[in-house]
Formats: C-alpha cells, sequence, structure tokens
C-alpha cells in the first residue's frame, strides 16, 4: 500500500514525519512524500532547522486514487502553508470523498479544517486548534489518539511528538484494516 506524506516545502516537524514514515516501512508499507513543489522539505526541530527531504510526487500532479491512506504530520508552520495551497487543500479533500483513511497530529488538524472535513467529526490536536476545530463543526477531545469513523473515512489523530508511538500504532492499524477490507 502506497502512504501519502503530505507536507510543505518548510516547516514540518522533522519527528512528526520520520517516526511515522519508518513505521510504515517496517509495516511493508510504501510512504511517499508529496508536497507543493518538486525539490526538498525543510524540516524543524520546532523552531530550528533540522534535515531536508527529497520530494517524490507533486500534490498537483498526485491524486488520492493512487494511495491507501495519507499521512499528515504537523509542526506549527507545515498545515498553516498547506491549508493556503488550493491543490493541498483538494488533495486532502479527495481522501475523504474517497473513503480513504487519514491521518494527522500535533497541528495537521489546520489544513483539515480548511478542507472542511472536521465537521461532525472527534478529533484532537495540539490544544491550540481547539477553537478552530470546534469553529469548523468538529468535537475536540484531549486523547492521546483519536480514531473517529462518524464519516466516510476513519480519521487518526493525535495531540503532539509525545504520542507518536500511539500515533503510529492507531494509524497502521486503522490503514492495514482498510486495506484488508476489515
Amino acid at each position: 500500500m502506497r502512504i501519502a506524506f503530505l507536507t510543505a516545502p518548510e516547516g514540518v516537524e522533522q519527528v512528526e514525519l520520520t517516526e511515522p514514515w519508518q513505521a510504515a516501512l517496517a509495516a511493508g508499507l510504501d510512504p511517499v512524500l508529496v508536497s507543493t513543489s518538486l525539490g526538498q522539505v525543510q524540516a524543524f526541530h520546532h523552531l530550528d532547522k533540522a534535515d531536508t527531504f527529497t520530494v517524490d510526487e507533486v500534490v498537483g500532479d498526485a491524486s488520492a486514487e493512487s494511495f491507501g491512506g495519507l499521512v499528515l504530520p504537523g509542526g506549527v508552520a507545515n498545515p498553516d502553508f498547506l491549508r493556503m495551497n488550493d491543490k493541498a487543500v483538494a488533495f486532502v479533500k479527495d481522501f475523504f470523498e474517497q473513503g480513504r483513511p487519514v491521518a494527522a497530529i500535533c497541528h495537521a488538524p489546520w489544513t483539515l479544517v480548511e478542507a472542511d472535513v472536521v465537521r461532525g467529526r472527534e478529533l484532537t490536536s495540539w490544544p491550540s486548534l481547539r477553537t478552530d476545530i470546534r469553529n469548523a463543526g468538529g468535537i475536540w477531545v484531549d486523547e492521546q489518539v483519536k480514531i473517529c469513523g462518524h464519516g466516510p473515512n476513519k480519521l487518526v489523530t493525535s495531540r503532539k511528538p509525545d504520542d507518536l508511538k500511539a500515533f503510529c500504532a492507531a494509524y497502521l492499524d486503522v490503514f492495514e484494516q482498510q486495506e484488508t477490507g476489515r
């Protein structure tokens, strides 16, 4: 199963990209780095520059149909850049319309808010997004990981890097269920 990891060219929290990526590889999945432009993605350790990662596909050329699921890493700037890119927002929304699972951590639900896909859904995030999620019709909960099946797809969310172990286990289980039709 190919898994899209969508990030902006700059601002992704490195650990929220690399740990779920490594978990996907360990599970035998095929992670693909998708961004708004070709080249490199500049990751961050909070506010400090970290490593760069090579983009595999550009969001305008990628289709949700070619992926089994979508992972949205956080970082404060990353989802803010993505939500200002119409093609990135449409790409995210397409996963929901096609009933494909989506996993988002930390600040990543900002992109979900912009795609208008949180209405009636239960999710968690970094606490500062609570009001944005509620204003978009979502139900915000303060839990390590939340799996919501109230909608066209399963949505897995977590609050912060400390939740990564639970986040990775949950998203891999949900994506496997999707692949096997359970």
